[in-house]
Parts: C-alpha cells; sequence; structure tokens
C-alpha cells in the first residue's frame, strides 16, 4: 500500500522501522495519517515482522492531534475523532509482536498517547513529553488518562494532565515514563539492538508474555497469577520451548522455529 505520510523500512529480517512523516506539522496527527496508521497497523504481517518500531521525522516524534482540525468539531464528531485514535492505539496496544517507540522529539498530547501505546519507549534526551490539552480546553482523548496513569501512578499523571506541563527526556526516566534515555545520533541503534535481542528470544514465548502482562492490567492480582499460571503452561506445548530448553541442557544457542 501508498501512503502519503508514512514511511516504513523492513530491511532488517524481522525488523520493521514505521516513520510517521509529515515533518512541516510536527507530525500532528490528523484524520488522514490516523487513517494510514489503521490501515498499517491492521495490515502487518507478525509472522516475518517479530519487532515494530515506531518514530517520527524531524523534530518530532508527534507533536499531538491535528489542533487546526479539532477546533471545528463538535460533541459528536469530537467523541468519533476521539473514539477513532483511541482505537487504532489500542490496535498498536494489541499487536502480537513488542513494539518499540524511537521518541526522537516532541512528543505531546496524541503522540505522548501514541508512544505509551507502544511496549517499549527509548528517548533522545532531546525528547519532551506532556499532556498539555487543558491548554485547549478539552483533556486528552486517545486514552491518555487512562495509561498515563498506569506507566506513572495516579499523583503524577493527574499533575501533568492537570497543569499540561511539558518534561523532559530525562523526567520522564525518572518517573518511568520512558525506559531509557540515549543521545539522538544513539537513539536508532540503540532501538535497533534492542529490537535485534528480542529476536533471539522465544518468538512464541515473547507473544505469550505480552499476551499476559497487557491482559493481566486491569486484574485483582489472584486474576493475574491464575493467568500468567495459563500461559505459562502453555509454553510446555510449544516447539520452541522444547528447543529452548534442549539447546540451554547441550550448551548451545537455540533455533527457535516460532511455533
Amino acid at each position: 500500500m501508498e501512503y502519503q505520510f508514512l514511511k516504513y523500512d523492513n530491511s532488517r529480517e524481522g525488523i520493521c522501522v514505521l516513520t510517521i512523516a509529515s515533518p512541516a506539522t510536527l507530525n500532528a496527527l490528523n484524520t488522514t495519517i490516523l487513517a494510514e496508521l489503521d490501515a498499517f497497523v491492521s495490515s502487518i504481517d507478525t509472522s516475518s515482522t517479530r519487532v515494530l518500531i515506531i518514530t517520527g521525522e524531524g523534530k518530532a516524534f508527534v507533536a499531538g492531534a491535528d489542533i487546526a482540525q479539532m477546533s471545528g468539531l463538535n460533541h459528536d464528531e469530537g467523541y468519533e475523532f476521539g473514539r477513532y485514535g483511541a482505537t487504532i492505539f489500542k490496535k498498536i496496544e494489541d499487536l502480537e509482536i513488542p513494539v518499540i517507540a524511537a521518541v526522537n522529539g516532541f512528543a505531546l498530547g496524541g503522540g505522548c498517547e501514541l508512544a505509551m501505546s507502544c511496549d517499549i519507549r527509548v528517548a533522545s534526551v532531546k525528547a519532551s513529553f506532556g499532556q498539555p490539552e487543558v491548554n485547549l480546553g478539552i483533556i486528552p482523548g486517545f486514552s491518555g488518562t487512562y495509561r498515563l496513569s498506569k506507566l506513572v501512578g495516579q499523583g503524577i499523571a493527574k499533575e501533568l494532565i492537570y497543569t499540561g506541563d511539558r518534561i523532559s527526556a530525562d523526567e520522564a526516566l525518572r518517573i518511568g515514563l520512558v525506559n531509557k534515555v540515549v543521545a539522538p545520533d544513539e537513539l536508532m541503534d540503540t532501538v535497533i539492538a534492542m529490537a535485534e535481542r528480542i529476536l533471539t528470544s522465544a518468538p512464541v514465548a515473547v507473544r505469550y508474555a505480552k499476551r499476559c502482562i497487557n491482559e493481566n492490567y486491569d486484574l485483582t492480582a489472584d486474576e493475574a497469577i491464575a493467568l500468567e499460571n495459563r500461559y505459562f503452561a502453555q509454553c510446555f506445548a510449544t516447539a520452541d520451548q522444547k528447543e529452548g530448553m534442549s539447546a540451554f541442557l547441550e550448551k548451545r544457542k537455540p533455533t527457535f522455529e516460532n511455533k
């Protein structure tokens, strides 16, 4: 499929780098970009692509949703716009494969929400994060109130959302919003290296681990532990488990077959 605002590179085996490419608008999420993201995520072949990396072109990851487009929306149109973005980000969160956000610059509003829908966030020291929607008379609309609270706790989430303050990459690391902060010229190398490290793991086990972590998000402790037990047991019905343990005992590198 041809995209107007997305670029993708799947030249590395098992890894796809998806770049949101509208630098003139700081990659602001309008309905066209959202539709292209939806189409890409819905069509990605997770049998050949085992790690997806999302980044932005220029000085922004994503600077937010398109305010010019949002400004004229009424109640019902606002509902549909928010629902559509939230639905796409949930698809990203629910992809069977790990998704890493390579946050190269501004990750504000919808951009912060997009980063939070990814499994792992690695930021350039030049990146900044925030949910500044209250300054526009709205609240986060693409599940930001939910995911930010889960990642950093309600107290910090409330402070960031109520004030609309922007924070640095180092502060985002301190509060647990991102996993790593690196120099700008090291960002993609760091993320690619992380993706390649994931590729050495058993694909089925990674898939089950992601499902387990995502599904136990809102469960009680007993329910979450029982869910983990079920996925743990399912691993023992896979060829990857047999190969992984045999390789360990035989002191060799495993050759996983994703089954």
